[in-house]
């Protein structure tokens, strides 16, 4: 993997020049100006601090960048990752936070070492789709105090919403305008115009200055951004203790499984739009290093982030440099810009993460399903969502994947089987004995446990009158597992206790040596398995076997 890496970044900087490096710094600076009023609302959503969001992005932007399985990949703190970290924060502190962090990243970077990086393509679509809009959901529920300047109770979205009908629901108009201003303008700033100059950005800087203006002095603000990337609060290693870690196991693995999966995600995704190579492990091996890194600096859980990557590949990205850029334009916003950007009102931000929740659903997917009716997809979809709401994410993907893993085994047993009379539908294979029928089944599905049932009952109640000789065609029968073989032997024996001779053909290597390990082979003979069905026809008329 390390020479590999080297090897890449030759390639990745073969004939470099000035002209690209203006290129990365061009993207460099277009893509700071989205990450910036994102990284500080993802570490307020996070239950951190606005600094530690822009730490992460900072940390994560250049050990991440430089380590990669892509030249395009810009990491930092996302809205999927906070729609978890709130909950850890609430229930467990910051110091659990990055405890968490810490170990997840340990579990990320022996995924990556251990070559793990494909596992991420057994998720279906559907259910990817249903924990992004279940998350998009926890993250527009989670803002409801900042953008309504209401204060709630509880840790999860769903409690803090309850306890509004306990302690009541008040509203500040202050906040509710400066959070509807941002809305309201970046739905509004055309997408054309978005890629040169971001609309979240622009929305909150002109929310400030209103909110300046008007002399709105209730509202929530940012507050102080520490001249640091090493932040005050941050993970000591003697923090770390057994009780500790044994009850954060669930946010952990829950960490670990979405910083794999929003990273690969995102790192799939951008390939195709920029039609590179992507290193799926060593994208792990980054993400690993990286996040077992942040929490001593204070900072969030970082992952790859699809908005800020695309954006760099739209904006003329060459190398990686371009996410180190991004990562160097953001530090120079923090030493520079702090007094301005404490001054930024929650509000503000808070409209800036609702809008980044409505975008991030995957609506062309979600509607196509629904469109098209397909059930399964929809099913998987709700499924998944719902899970993700009510409970977390690591319970959401188990129940998305149980729940499609249940809807293939019920296609999957669906097993087709078609027998006709060879002598009545193919006249020139005669042969010269009138009472003698040939039988061929066309056998269609994968044969195991859950359709072994449907296949015995069929040549039980098969009408196998005045034939001596059936064919079983597997042509169209992928697999077969421990219980399909079980079922061929008892066909097998069931077809021969009849004085039928049993022909089979079709069976590619794989099903052949489970049918010999099963009896099959023993029961039916070398010469009872055929290529073709026409080579067992003309076996059993013209050679009269």
């Amino acid at each position: 993997m390390v020479k590999k890496y080297f090897s890449d970044l030759k390639n990745e900087f073969k004939g470099y020049n000035l002209s690209k490096l203006i290129k990365d710094l061009l993207s460099g600076v277009t893509v700071a100006a989205v990450a910036l009023p994102l990284a500080l609302a993802f570490g307020v959503s996070s239950g951190a601090t606005p600094a530690a969001g822009l730490v992460t992005a900072i940390i994560g932007g250049i050990v991440i960048g430089l380590l990669s399985g892509a030249s395009f990949q810009i990491s930092g703190p996302t809205g999927a990752m906070s729609a978890i970290l709130i909950t850890v924060v609430a229930n467990y502190g910051l110091n659990g936070m990055f405890v968490a962090s810490f170990f997840a990243g340990i579990i990320i970077l022996l995924a990556g070492i251990f070559k793990l990086g494909k596992l991420v393509s057994f998720l279906p679509s559907s259910v990817v789709m249903g924990f992004t809009s279940g998350i998009a959901i926890i993250i527009a529920m989670g803002q409801i105090d900042n953008f309504f300047g209401t204060v709630s109770e509880g840790t999860g979205a769903i409690e803090k919403i309850a306890s509004y009908f306990r302690i009541g629901f008040s509203p500040s108009w202050q906040a509710v305008l400066i959070g509807a201003i941002v809305v309201v303008f970046m739905l509004l700033w055309p997408k054309k115009l978005n890629e040169k100059v971001p609309g979240s950005l622009l929305a909150i800087v002109i929310a400030t200055v209103i909110s300046t203006l008007c002399g709105f002095k209730d509202l929530a603000v940012v507050g102080d951004i520490p001249k640091s990337l090493l932040l005050s609060d941050s993970l000591k290693l003697s923090g770390i203790n057994f009780e500790m870690v044994s009850g954060l196991i669930s946010p952990i693995i829950s960490v670990a499984a979405l910083g794999m999966i929003e990273s690969l995600l995102c790192g799939v995704s951008a390939s195709r739009m920029k039609n590179e190579e992507f290193d799926a492990n060593r994208e792990l091996v980054a993400q690993g290093i990286g996040n077992i890194l942040l929490p001593f600096f204070g900072g969030v859980p970082a992952t790859a982030a699809i908005a800020r990557t695309s954006v760099a590949i739209k904006s003329g990205e060459q190398t990686r440099l371009s996410g180190i850029f991004h990562a160097l334009f953001l530090l120079a916003s923090m030493m520079l810009l702090g007094g301005v950007m404490a001054r930024l009102p929650l509000s503000a931000l808070a409209g800036v993460l609702m809008v980044t929740a409505w975008r991030m659903n995957e609506w062309h997917g979600i509607k196509h399903i629904f469109k098209n009716k397909i059930y399964s997809a929809i099913i998987q979809f709700l499924a998944t969502m719902i899970a993700t709401v009510i409970f977390d994410l690591t319970i959401a993907i188990v129940i998305g994947i149980a729940v499609a893993a249940l809807q293939f085994i019920v296609s999957a047993s669906r097993v087709s089987i078609e027998t006709t009379n060879v002598h009545r539908t193919l006249e020139k294979y005669e042969s010269g004995d009138d009472n003698r029928e040939v039988l061929i089944s066309y056998i269609s599905g994968a044969l195991f446990f859950g359709n072994t049932d449907t296949l015995l009952k069929y040549y039980k109640d098969l009408n196998v009158e005045g034939c001596r000789h059936i064919i079983l065609s597997l042509r169209g029968v992928p697999s077969v597992d421990v219980s399909g073989s079980a079922a061929l032997l008892e066909i097998c024996e069931l077809l021969k206790a009849k004085d039928i001779d049993v022909r089979i053909c079709g069976v590619n290597d794989r099903i052949r040596k489970n049918l010999d390990k099963s009896g099959v082979t023993a029961a039916i003979g070398e010469q009872g398995y055929s290529a073709t069905s026409s080579d067992a026809v003309l076996d059993v008329v013209h050679k009269g076997i």
